[in-house]
């Protein structure tokens, strides 16, 4: 099969899947009230305050995306190894393009599924799940073994640096980079998850950009992985435009924010994430810079973070926030294709 149309075909059923599943999904997290819990703490007054409302509102949406990729990989690749024609042509899993990506997303969300739950049942410092200090535990752990596979399993220690060309950073120096850089990204996207679509929409450039990469590079597999989880992560933007149905959760976001991670790495473009992904940057940038604020200048600089919040809070509201960070995330994905494409 041609691998435009096996793309863009996956992408299409992934969407529709997708779309008929959620009613059921919908259903199951209404009636045993499977809803986000707000944290209530000192720390974010105006956090809290201006979320109070969405106390209660359903989360785990992110299983729509995650349980659809995984489906769609499992069944594929069955049809492929059974020989049923029609069907294994829809085959993308392969061991050196999309094995590590799905088991990342899969342990990622596997991970965020039970701090969902544990936010649900209001277990954890102040009833709302994981703190930000286990949460990075958990990420490292995730990097630490993702960073390993690049480096046993698929050999892999360079990089490419744009208008430069490629770098090897050796085992020890590519270990240490791809562990600081899938934690960024996993932490980063996490942050972003906190507002109605934000999230949901600067992934959704973010992996189209990367998409067009895998392309270029004829990683037609990895384009191919990349093109469900774009059309079930659409499906789920469908139902979390303000106002949210429901939430993407943990179970979504760190899933979606390791693979992303991964899949730079794979097509070694990590750096050009710094570009394509810049929301996400801000995201987490201004949760640092408050943090050192507060702690060596006993200060704050911004209302709230991550950022989305500090704009909440000076009176934006929350569809104009989301609108214009999906304008910005569109410009700079589009951004990092052109610094791509004229670095080759």
């Amino acid at each position: 099969m041609d691998p435009v149309v096996k793309t863009l075909l996956l992408a299409a059923l992934a969407f529709v899947v997708t779309i008929a599943w959620t009613p059921a999904l919908t259903r199951l997290l209404y009636k045993y009230r499977i809803g986000k819990s707000i944290r209530l703490t000192a720390d974010a007054p105006v956090y809290a305050s201006l979320h109070a409302h969405k106390q209660g509102t359903p989360t785990m949406g992110g299983l729509l995306v995650w349980v659809t990729v995984f489906a769609f990989a499992v069944l594929f690749a069955a049809a492929d190894a059974f020989g049923i024609p029609g069907i294994r042509e829809l085959d993308f899993l392969s061991r050196h393009e999309t094995l590590l990506p799905l088991g990342a997303l899969v342990a990622a969300a596997i991970v965020g599924f039970g701090d969902d739950l544990l936010n649900v049942l209001r277990v954890g410092p102040n009833g709302g799940g994981l703190t930000m200090r286990h949460r990075l535990a958990i990420y490292a752990i995730i990097a630490a073994v993702g960073a390993w596979w690049f480096i046993a399993k698929l050999e892999w220690t360079t990089l490419h640096v744009p208008f430069v060309g490629p770098a090897d950073l050796g085992v020890i120096g590519f270990w240490f980079f791809a562990f600081a850089f899938l934690i960024a990204v996993a932490f980063s996207v996490n942050e972003a998850d906190g507002l109605d679509g934000l999230a949901g929409g600067t992934l959704l450039t973010s992996f189209a950009a990367y998409g067009t990469i895998a392309f270029v590079q004829q990683r037609y597999d990895l384009a191919a992985f990349i093109a469900v989880t774009m059309g079930a992560l659409l499906a789920f933007l469908w139902f979390n435009i303000p106002p949210a149905r429901f939430f993407m959760g943990d179970t979504g976001a760190m899933a979606l924010g390791t693979a992303l991670g991964v899949i730079a790495l794979l097509l070694g473009e990590p750096l050009l994430l710094l570009v394509i992904g810049l929301p996400f940057v801000v995201e987490s940038l201004s949760v640092l810079v408050q943090a050192t604020a507060k702690r060596f200048l006993g200060r704050k600089i911004f209302r709230s973070t991550p950022f989305h919040h500090h704009l909440e809070a000076i009176g934006w509201p929350e569809p104009k926030i989301v609108m214009r960070a999906w304008v910005i995330s569109a410009v700079t994905a589009v951004l990092g294709l052109v610094i791509f494409l004229a670095g080759r």
